[in-house]
């Protein structure tokens, strides 16, 4: 067989999903930190649920104050349908944590100092209700590197956590997080040869903290997700004085300062 015919180990995968809307019912809440929060949602309505991808997100409905039930979303035969031209605000979140056997699904939440988001997780209690979609696609990622990279601030904690419970032992990561300060700093447990190096906000800069750090030898895969802007200025750094592969580079804004409800995919 030559070597055009041969499966590249190290591609990625795009998977895309059917949209169904769920609605689901709070059954805990859990403080990870003073600025992250744990809610586990759970429902029948969680049958068929797929997420592949340790970086997939669905997106969550919130009314905003005044705002009638009404506006929310319906399940339609092609997505999504709007009963009005009023929209609900939607955020999208990762999907930390899945259990298709408890029917049990695990969000948490950044908390800041404002947002819709913010603003529901910090009343959340059992048995309210939450309004889901998606996801819509995963892109998913191999393990078949040397090494794994990941970076971000506190919005993409989730994600980390979630790829490296998913790594298998055997495998390599080094974490890049950024927190506010010690007391921020989450247990991020896995199977794999883990790395983590905090970088407190209150002191320096991810990027300061990225550019120091050792890399391991081999190939790798870096991932990033923080604000817009820094998310890429890092996949810049990592590509121009880090060594990394763009092909290998994933960078994403989860959020975007001065702006509401932004998830930017970020490319050369």
């Amino acid at each position: 067989m030559n070597d055009a015919a041969t499966p590249d180990p190290r591609a990625t995968e795009r998977r895309r999903h059917p949209i169904r809307l769920r609605r689901l019912a709070v059954l805990s809440v859990e403080d990870l930190s003073p600025s992250m929060r744990r809610v586990t949602l759970g429902g029948p309505e969680l049958e068929g649920f797929v997420s592949l991808g340790f970086d997939d997100h669905v997106k969550l409905f919130f009314l905003a104050p005044g705002q009638d039930a009404a506006i929310l979303p319906q399940q339609g035969p092609d997505g999504l349908v709007f009963p009005t031209e009023e929209r609900p605000l939607a955020r999208d979140y990762t999907p930390r944590r899945f259990d298709p056997v408890a029917q049990t699904l695990v969000i948490d939440f950044a908390l800041h100092e404002a947002g819709p988001a913010t603003a529901w997780a910090l009343q959340a209690a059992p048995g309210q209700t939450l309004l889901t979609a998606g996801p819509r696609g995963s892109m998913v990622i191999p393990t078949a590197f040397d090494w794994h990279l990941l970076v971000g601030d506190e919005t993409a904690l989730p994600a980390i956590g979630r790829r490296l419970e998913e790594l298998p032992a055997g495998s390599r990561a080094l974490v890049v997080a950024e927190v506010e300060g010690p007391g921020h700093e989450l247990p991020l447990p896995s199977a794999a040869q883990v790395t983590v190096v905090w970088s407190h906000r209150r002191r320096t800069t991810l990027a300061g903290t990225l550019r120091e750090v050792a890399f391991p030898e081999g190939d790798f895969f870096a991932w990033v997700a923080a604000e817009s802007v820094i998310a890429k200025e890092l996949r810049a750094l990592l590509v121009a004085e880090k060594g990394a592969n763009p092909r290998w580079t994933k960078a994403a804004g989860y959020w975007k300062r001065g702006a509401a409800g932004v998830h930017d995919s970020i490319s050369d």
